[in-house]
């Protein structure tokens, strides 16, 4: 039975899929706050024009080493309204999968071919 990730589970989601060797909670939030990060460089760019592309592809893959595939849900989940940006630099480091089930409350399908891609952060990221 596949999870449905929701505000009063966030947490005991990323923990039950935290990967680390020596676990700390002190580390554990702090890869939590990669997600807030993301989100503030995604607002920087929707306000400013600034995309620190390399920053977020980084914090992407950070995320997805600490917390696997579950990643892609939490971060689904945590930035909303972010889709297609988020699309975009998931399609680009080959996280995006074809469907994610059971995103909030009451649960929804994110399904790829629904989301459009940033076509300007795309044309960037090309250029890495």
């Amino acid at each position: 039975m596949k999870c449905i990730i929701s505000e009063s589970n966030y947490l005991l989601f990323a923990a039950q899929h935290y990967d680390s060797v020596f676990p700390d909670t002190l580390e554990f939030y702090e890869d939590l706050k990669r997600v807030v990060y993301i989100k503030r460089l995604f607002n920087i760019y929707i306000e400013r024009g600034e995309l620190k592309e390399r920053l977020i592809i980084n914090h992407l893959i950070i995320l997805y080493n600490m917390f696997g595939n579950n990643t892609t849900a939490m971060l689904f989940f945590k930035l909303a309204g972010y889709e297609s940006l988020l699309k975009t630099f998931l399609t680009f480091i080959n996280r995006m999968p074809d469907r994610i089930d059971g995103i909030g409350l009451p649960p929804r399908t994110i399904i790829d071919c629904d989301i459009p891609i940033d076509v300007e952060v795309w044309e960037r990221l090309k250029k890495i």
